[in-house]
């Protein structure tokens, strides 16, 4: 096995994409590359105490930058890109959480017009201990303090949108892009269908850690140092980005309203059962009602996103994507040492 190429990347403040679609290539690669990447949070850094409020020191629609694109060599529409997570670290001792007016599930937004105000504003900075992999948690009207462990993820990854599309960082879909999910995290392939040449990949917006739907709409927000291997699948199509794990399959969907969100991902799942291993559409569908975890992404972006997941000791043993994720998992071993 020949060491895989290992492409560093460290962007300059203006080198960012804010887009899906419609940003040159920061970089050509080979498929098996690995990128080292460090992405900034979803506030380009600039909110850094509880003084830092984003209506105040963010410029919209400057939010949510995105390491990339990468162009992947060979990737053509009809394709999938495999992205595996080898490792997703937190670059700094602390993270950032906010109110934003007009965002989030538990408050007034654009699109539920209501009559009272918004929420106020706060900025909450949590403290991060890297060596023991906690976040803190400092209530601002009480002395409450909670530690809770770190679960590092990304909830931005995806490629360049179908039909000449540009679509912004903060809205997920079929290309992936915001999509918030907890399971986008290190051990874990995600698939992505292409839908232009060179597929276009990018990602950012990382969580220190976040819950199931992220009902305020912000995570503990934090730059990351991340490692990923991008390998490419000809002729197998994702219609909506997919994760395996070691222990689940995992597809997701992005629409509004919530339920049609649900309902996305949960066909998505019976396909890939039915097109994988070896089920009729109606037994997919029947097992996977019994079988199946449906965890929210976030309740809070443009479109929501839902999960459904699936245990694999409880499938057929069959090949999945070529056996990718176990292949990349090797890479990932070695690359650990």
């Amino acid at each position: 096995m020949t060491d895989p190429l290992i492409l560093t990347v460290r962007p300059e403040p203006d080198a960012y994409a804010w887009t899906f679609g419609g940003a040159p290539p920061m970089a050509r690669i080979a498929p098996g590359t690995v990128l080292d990447l460090f992405t900034e949070d979803c506030f380009a850094g600039r909110v850094r105490s509880e003084k830092d409020l984003v209506s105040e020191v963010c410029e919209f629609p400057f939010l949510n930058p995105q390491t990339g694109p990468f162009h992947i060599e060979g990737a053509e529409p009809g394709d999938t890109v495999a992205v595996h997570f080898v490792s997703i670290e937190p670059a700094r001792d602390w993270a950032a959480s906010t109110t934003v007016p007009l965002f989030g599930a538990l408050t007034s937004t654009h699109t539920t017009a209501t009559l009272q105000p918004p929420l106020p504003e706060r900025v909450w900075i949590w403290r991060l201990d890297r060596a023991r992999r906690t976040a803190l948690f400092q209530a601002q009207d009480s002395d409450i303090e909670v530690e809770l462990p770190l679960d590092p993820m990304h909830g931005t990854v995806g490629v360049a949108p179908a039909n000449l599309e540009v679509r912004s960082a903060l809205v997920p879909d079929a290309h992936g892009g915001n999509m918030d999910t907890p399971e986008m995290r290190a051990g874990v392939t995600c698939y992505l269908g292409v839908n232009v040449e060179g597929a276009l990949l990018s990602l950012g917006d990382g969580h220190a850690r976040q819950g199931e739907g992220e009902t305020c709409g912000v995570a503990v927000e934090c730059a990351m140092n991340t490692v990923v291997v991008v390998d490419l699948l000809k002729d197998i199509a994702t219609p909506w980005p997919r994760l395996e794990s070691d222990t689940h399959i995992i597809s997701t969907g992005s629409a509004r309203p919530l339920e049609d969100a649900f309902r996305i991902s949960q066909l998505d799942l019976v396909q890939w059962l039915v097109r994988d291993y070896g089920f009729s559409a109606p037994d997919a569908y029947q097992f996977a009602t019994q079988a199946v975890e449906s965890p929210l992404a976030n309740v809070c972006d443009t479109n929501y996103t839902c999960v459904a997941k699936l245990r694999k000791e409880w499938l057929p043993a069959r090949e999945t994507y070529r056996g990718v994720h176990a292949r990349l998992r090797e890479t990932a071993r070695a690359l650990r040492g």
